[in-house]
């Protein structure tokens, strides 16, 4: 794309853009119907069904750029997003749902579940900081420990949500006071349930074509914004920590609000942390396709942004424990720390980058 005039390649961007949007609603409709079919429950269907398909494109750029060879370029795809996704919830928070009375997100979504989520994604984000610093010659059977760690966090994640889903011994089974779903197959407060007007059939046909919709728009879109940030000289780590990442945010966006309008705050953040714990894991993916050590080359600003992304999630975390009521500057306390802390770390990767 990099021969294409900079006006085409706007207009291609906001076309991706615009499918992408549409295709995360369809994906969140989807996603809902299926969890409640085949009783996965919000969180786990938000933490490997949607998560994984709204990251579609983050995995196809890192398989390509690792049978390239380009590694550097799977690393910094991977890690550059993650705190702008996690800055996500921000824009649940603020425009998902307001008017008299509404509590913000991390009041309504209140869950040991989600807070069980965050815990897996700070857990697999220490890793990757760590894998960093490793030499890169520690390869064995086309793997490295840091890789093969991050995986299975992952899955023992996995595990203890599915088993957190059943129960917890806790005050009202881990269910906070005034929460929407943080148990979805129990007392649901929600609007008129959308599986009764579509067929299990139809909901997976739906949400294949959205994925495919949503990885092959997402591909394109950040083809047409790397060709473009190069035109107008803008950096290239910072435009994909800012602008691209937010492009490439779309489908947690669009799939968040609606769910959020749908009465699933639950599904909503999960979503979010799913697609946090879940990239790292392509490090593994990146590591057999290449048969290199891939973290070791992620730069300086990949990993402030990592350990950004960690504190970040620390901050939600501890808002989904003391659940804030008010809400401040049209977003609740929590999103509002995550909103400064964010531009404070954008302020560092500049530094980072003209250092």
């Amino acid at each position: 794309m990099d021969s294409l005039p900079l006006w085409l390649l706007a207009v291609i961007f906001v076309a991706g853009g615009a499918v992408i949007w549409f295709a995360g609603i369809q994906l969140s409709k989807t996603t809902d119907v299926l969890d409640t079919r085949l009783h996965l429950g919000s969180a786990l269907g938000g933490l490997i069904v949607l998560a994984v398909a709204t990251n579609l494109p983050e995995i196809a750029i890192t398989v390509s750029a690792a049978a390239s060879g380009s590694i550097e370029v799977a690393a910094g795809n991977i890690l550059g997003g993650i705190a702008l996704q996690t800055v996500v919830i921000v824009i649940l928070d603020a425009f998902g749902k307001r008017g008299k009375g509404v509590k913000p997100i991390t009041y309504r979504a209140a869950s040991l579940t989600l807070v069980l989520e965050a815990v897996v994604v700070v857990a697999v984000l220490s890793v990757v900081v760590a894998g960093s610093q490793l030499p890169s010659h520690l390869v064995f059977a086309r793997l490295t420990p840091d890789v093969v760690l991050i995986a299975a966090i992952w899955l023992v994640g996995l595990f203890l949500v599915r088993r957190a889903g059943k129960g917890l011994p806790w005050h009202e089974d881990g269910k906070a006071p005034g929460t929407t779903t943080a148990h979805p197959n129990k007392h649901r407060t929600r609007k008129p349930d959308p599986t009764k007007k579509m067929s299990t059939a139809k909901a997976s046909i739906i949400f294949a074509v959205a994925a495919l919709a949503t990885l092959v728009a997402g591909v394109v879109l950040e083809q047409a914004g790397d060709a473009a940030s190069s035109k107008i000289g803008f950096s290239g780590v910072l435009f994909g920590a800012t602008v691209l990442a937010l492009a490439t945010s779309l489908p947690e966006i669009s799939t968040g609000l609606q769910a959020v309008k749908q009465g699933d705050d639950n599904l909503a953040m999960s979503d979010i942390f799913g697609g946090n714990a879940f990239l790292p894991v392509l490090f593994l993916v990146a590591t057999v396709i290449s048969g290199k050590a891939v973290l070791p080359q992620a730069n300086a600003s990949d990993v402030f942004l990592t350990a950004l992304a960690a504190l970040l999630t620390v901050v939600y975390a501890v808002g989904l424990v003391f659940r804030p009521k008010k809400y401040v500057l049209g977003m609740g306390v929590d999103s509002l720390v995550v909103v400064l802390l964010y531009l404070v770390g954008v302020g560092g990767l500049i530094a980072i980058t003209l250092s």
